[in-house]
């Protein structure tokens, strides 16, 4: 303003406008120090300046700095107008004499609410759950917010709400407002609190009677705001009026045309950028042409850019006037091209998905810093998108100054407390007793070693039945065991006020603190700023958590992890100094040389318009609330003024969460806009390019399948029949079990129904025979089922599972009581478990066989028949006769060259499979070899087979190849495929050919 008189002697009101393409805060310090700093070195600080917000009055403080040329100077009194406090300027002692109660917390606020949802509940149509209820009081605290900021007495006029034609459930909603709201004053009143919306506005109210009576003398001015509640408007109008007052409004359209200026109302221009600024000035009377430039604009280029974002984001109805308004900016600049001129430094990149934009918006940002002293800023609503950010920039080392934050849920402080208020829920759920005991914090200097033996001997397997079954598992290990003892302490402390089953969540709260802080030092608890956030949350809960309902162990847990999702943890430290990331509403007021705006996407950016649970459309309307669209409108005049400046990059997905996208409407208008002028938005696919040759991989180079070829005096010369057929299907296996010894770790919490189903089965036939050798009993079901079920409880079946199993059990133990007396009535005896081996010589070089047989039953005429017990499926024929399956007729190989001592050598009878699953049918027999000489000659081909495999192996180039049998992959996916990489071979054509 150098040259002028200062704005301060301009005839009032005063309102002023910088243009949407000039950097606010830098031109209102620059205006504000080149007025004052005539007038003395006491006149800035005499001077006050409200801004929008706290970090708005940060931004202009620095603004300051910057155009002071880092000279020392007395800054005004910055104040941001949405956390005024009587206590502090302008509420100057014994200038306004304001008693106001004290505001409520807002996480009080919201427990309060909660308490009365729960008290109201029957009015309502369901029975909201704890984080139901916490969602009510939250739509409630806003619903609250918005009548307050919107100064509407909603208790006169709740009566009435929902008559006419609106669906039930608005009328049942309506009944329910109306007796939440009417009690929530009187719960105010009782705790001698008061609203933060409603101490807000009774402030600002208070302050413009003050300044209204006694306007101050000093230079007053309001920058940065829209004035979109009615008590901030009013205050700016009382500022604009003021002896020294002014009002800076942001990137008022003063290139707008009249007859678009006047269409900015209703339903459309509550969507318009524009839309609360002409609100704003027809509240305060006063014209747009009365509005006057801070400073002088000099940059044309600017000033073209301005025009187009301002044209493609006029009301709807006035886009058909685009052509002429194109041909109109081409007639005022006869010797350009103003459109052109205006789409210099302005880019598109659109991205196929997050990550892709992510990637995108960070080498923008690192691609700024190439250049000396040029600053660079992202600028999105989505806070996800501002995280990958950040992460991305880590490549590089580069930290920016970023108000998205981190979010709780994230820290490690708050993933312990989120599981151990589930382990309390569930006090031997293996998964989470590892999360907790291995957890960094929880662990001391020496109980890695103590922790891993936990994990492998304590919690690896079927879930412990009981903390003494997990305790008979470490009682060996008696560090684990130390270990497991304070973990298991701190559970039942923390389950302690669960008496009977529910607790007050402010002293289930408590007792998880105690808990938490027995098992670590408060001080590394709780340190770090997301220490500090968790703990001010559970504070929260155990001091204003009394109005929450009665919660059990679940509901708690699921209390805690509402809240904890819902913070964010601001990002402290060193960061880069000219990087910032910023959100929409932050960025209206700070500028930097490169602005990258992400997020265009419909539903994120413009978000929406929010579902209101409590108020439809005409409910809204009655009460006198703005429509959902304002926040359109308001987010459109952010985004104007953003893609304002000189260097803007506009950043969409094509895809999101895995679906198509939108672009977003101010998008798709800009488009249109230089589409109808015969231009396009320059795109930057070079950026794109190097995204994606920076995680690009290597050239795809597969492994082969492995083929390892272990010495011949380290294979196997002794095998069971079982691993006999994996040596067929997949002698990798056989290499990584027989010869490496890798046996495969059990998963914490491993699901037992299956193997106990099986291991059980086996035990009950074997106990049965030998406590009934020779006749079936009369009760031999009711037997056979206990012995069954003792079984399954021995196997670690888990108690909810047993119930399902007892009904199957009976249906089992029926048929197989039948079948007990039909294979007994021509068996000798009964042979259970019974063990053989066969020695052999193969290659000159002795080979044992093995086996071990569910059953045999020796018969009078000298056979004797095989059987094997199932509960899952049993081999096909196909497979037994093709040597896949060799498990029964090895063992009749064996069985008939008097591998089993105490039977002679009997010639084999039937070799069968029996299937018992309880089901329909309850069991089956499946014979893969008849006795008349057909499982004789199976045994000798199968021995046959055997030789020549085995020999096949004594070859030192014979490799083990993974999965020989590719027929069986799905069937037997094995222990020992991801150490094989069968995905990656098998996937790249080397499939290989079956043996």
């Amino acid at each position: 303003m150098s040259g002028q008189a200062p704005f301060f002697e301009r005839p009032g009101p005063r309102w002023f406008s910088i243009p949407a393409h000039r950097p606010f805060v830098d031109d209102l310090a620059r205006g504000l120090l080149n007025a004052l700093e005539p007038l003395g070195p006491e006149a800035l600080p005499r001077a006050t300046v409200l801004t929008p917000t706290r970090r708005g009055a940060r931004a202009l403080a620095d603004a300051f700095l910057a155009v002071g040329g880092g000279r020392a100077l007395l800054l005004p009194q910055i104040r941001p107008l949405g956390d005024l406090d009587e206590g502090e300027p302008p509420f100057e002692p014994g200038e306004l004499a304001i008693d106001l109660p004290p505001a409520i917390a807002s996480r009080r606020r919201r427990f309060e609410l909660a308490r009365l949802v729960v008290d109201h509940g029957d009015l309502l149509s369901f029975k909201p759950g704890p984080v139901q209820t916490l969602e009510l009081a939250k739509a409630l605290s806003d619903f609250l917010d918005s009548c307050q900021i919107e100064e509407i007495q909603f208790e006169d006029r709740l009566d009435g709400l929902a008559e006419g034609d609106l669906a039930q459930h608005w009328q049942v909603s309506a009944r329910f407002l109306k007796a939440v709201l009417r009690a929530w004053p009187e719960r105010l009143k009782h705790l001698g609190l008061i609203d933060v919306s409603e101490r807000r506005v009774r402030l600002l109210r208070a302050l413009e009677k003050q300044w209204s009576e006694n306007p101050p003398t000093e230079v007053l001015v309001a920058a940065g705001s829209t004035g979109t509640a009615p008590a901030t408007a009013d205050l700016l109008r009382v500022v604009a009026a003021a002896p020294k007052g002014a009002v800076v409004l942001p990137g008022l359209d003063e290139d707008l045309a009249d007859s678009a200026w006047d269409r900015i109302e209703g339903s459309q221009g509550e969507q318009h950028p524009q839309g609360a600024m002409k609100r704003l000035l027809d509240r305060a009377g006063v014209a747009r042409g009365d509005v006057r430039a801070w400073v002088p604009d000099a940059d044309s280029r600017g000033r073209w850019r301005r025009r187009i974002v301002n044209e493609a984001l006029r009301p709807a109805e006035a886009t058909a006037d685009w052509l002429a308004q194109i041909a109109s900016l081409r007639a005022e600049a006869p010797d350009l091209d103003p459109i052109a001129e205006g789409l210099m430094g302005f880019s598109v990149i659109a991205a196929r998905a997050e990550e892709e934009a992510a990637g995108a918006c960070a080498l923008l940002l690192r691609e700024a810093l190439e250049t000396p002293d040029k600053t660079a800023a992202l600028v999105t609503p989505d806070q996800t998108l501002a995280r990958r950010v950040m992460t991305r920039l880590q490549r590089w080392g580069v930290i920016p100054d970023s108000s998205a934050g981190a979010p709780l849920a994230a820290a490690g402080s708050a993933i312990l407390a989120l599981h151990f208020a589930r382990l309390v829920e569930e006090p031997l759920n293996p998964v989470r007793l590892l999360a907790v005991a291995k957890h960094p914090l929880v662990l001391g200097e020496d109980e890695a070693p103590a922790a891993a033996v936990l994990e492998r001997k304590g919690l690896r397997g079927a879930a412990p039945g009981s903390a003494e079954g997990l305790r008979a598992r470490l009682k060996d290990t008696p560090e684990a065991l130390a270990l497991c003892d304070r973990v298991l302490a701190a559970v039942d402390h923390a389950a302690s006020p669960y008496a009977d089953g529910f607790a007050r969540p402010c002293q289930a709260a408590k007792a998880l603190v105690e808990a938490l802080e027995g098992l670590i030092a408060p001080a590394r608890l709780w340190a770090g700023g997301a220490g500090e956030c968790l703990g001010a949350l559970m504070a929260a809960l155990i001091q204003d958590g009394e109005p929450l309902p009665d919660a059990s162990p679940q509901a708690f847990a699921d209390i805690l992890d509402r809240l904890v999702n819902e913070e964010t943890v601001r990002v402290g430290g060193a960061t880069h100094p000219r990087l910032r990331i910023l959100g929409a509403i932050e960025a209206r007021l700070v500028r930097a040389d490169r602005l990258v705006l992400a997020g265009l996407e419909e539903g994120v950016w413009p978000q929406g318009a929010p579902i209101d649970p409590f108020l439809s459309r005409p409910m809204r309307s009655r009460l006198g609330l703005p429509p959902p669209e304002r926040r359109v409108g308001l987010t459109a005049h952010d985004f104007a003024q953003a893609a304002s400046a000189p260097d803007v990059v506009l950043v969409h997905c094509e895809r999101r969460g895995g679906a198509p996208a939108v672009e977003s409407r101010w998008l798709w208008r800009l488009k249109t806009l230089a589409a109808g002028a015969g231009l396009a938005l320059p795109r930057r696919d070079d950026v794109l390019d190097w995204v994606r040759a920076l995680d690009a991989p290597e050239p795809y180079s597969p492994i082969k399948r492995p083929e390892p070829r272990p010495p011949v005096e380290d294979r196997p010369r002794k095998m069971a029949v079982t691993r006999i057929e994996a040596l067929t299907r997949d002698p990798y296996a056989v290499w990584a079990r027989d010869i490496l010894k890798l046996y495969p770790l059990e998963r914490p919490d491993e699901p037992v129904e299956a193997r106990a189903r099986g291991t059980a089965i086996h035990a009950a036939f074997e106990k049965f025979a030998e406590t009934y050798p020779d006749s079936v009993p009369a009760d031999a079901a009711a037997v056979f089922e206990r012995f069954y079920i003792e079984a399954l409880v021995g196997a670690g079946m888990p108690p909810t599972a047993l119930t399902r199993e007892r009904a199957l059990a009976r249906e089992a133990a029926q048929w197989v009581a039948d079948w007990e007396r039909q294979r007994r009535a021509g068996a000798r005896k009964i042979v259970v478990e019974a063990e053989g081996k066969l020695e052999l010589s193969i290659n000159g070089r002795a080979f044992t066989l093995t086996a071990k047989a569910d059953r045999i039953e020796p018969t009078q005429d000298g056979t004797a028949h095989i059987l094997d017990y199932k509960t899952g499926a049993a081999p096909s024929q196909k497979q037994v006769d093709t040597g896949f399956s060799p498990q029964l007729t090895l063992t009749a190989a064996i069985l008939m060259n008097g591998g089993f001592p105490d039977l002679g050598s009997p010639a084999p009878g039937e070799l069968t499979y029996v299937r018992v699953t309880g089901r329909r049918p309850a069991g089956e027999e499946q014979v893969r070899a008849l006795a008349n000489g057909e499982s004789e000659e199976a045994a000798r081909k199968a021995m046959d087979g055997l030789v020549k495999l085995i020999a096949r192996y004594d070859d030192p180039d014979e490799p083990y190849r993974s999965r020989v049998a590719p027929q069986f992959v799905k069937e037997h996916p094995g222990d020992y495929a991801h150490l094989a990489r069968v995905f990656e071979w098998s996937t790249s054509g080397d499939d290989g050919e079956g043996e």
